[in-house]
């Protein structure tokens, strides 16, 4: 949790806020979105588009969550070190983070340095993603957000 620690430190990092249901609705929605402009996209062979726009779903559907426990970060690393922190707190299921990374990395390849790398879309396993988070965001009662808040300030 040495990732996280330093986070906080970071003026774009990891803060925390007021648990909002109105952003993670919004997040949520933007994840839905994502994944209906990939289907879209998927006949274009744009690699790049189409690793950005897949690794943005994924992404969109997490950042749900940590906004309904109020919890902000802008810097992509640092909510990948959040999102190990809720897998280990089993809030989001095992292998999301890795699911994240390998994206996240496809898409810094393709946007970024032109890589043009093969870009992998299983729409089963982002629609598995998605209502899984859509199951995870219901069921977040009051007193687990209280908890993980709690636990996550205390790193």
């Amino acid at each position: 949790m040495e990732k996280i620690a330093w986070c906080k430190q970071k003026e774009r990092g990891i803060s925390i806020r007021e648990p909002s249901i109105n952003l993670a609705q919004e997040y949520f929605s933007s994840a839905e979105e994502s994944l209906k402009v990939l289907n879209a996209l998927k006949e274009s062979n744009s690699r790049m588009w189409l690793a950005t726009t897949k690794y943005y779903t994924q992404y969109f559907a997490v950042y749900a969550v940590l906004m309904r426990l109020g919890i902000k970060c802008e810097i992509h690393e640092c909510t990948l070190a959040i999102v190990k922190f809720l897998e280990e707190e089993n809030i989001f299921e095992k292998g999301v983070t890795k699911l994240l990374e390998d994206a996240k990395e496809l898409r810094i390849e393709n946007q970024y340095y032109l890589k043009n790398k093969a870009v992998i879309i299983d729409f089963d396993q982002l629609t598995h993603l998605l209502l899984a988070i859509k199951k995870t965001l219901d069921a977040l009662d009051t007193m687990t957000i209280t908890r993980i808040r709690k636990k996550f300030q205390s790193l």
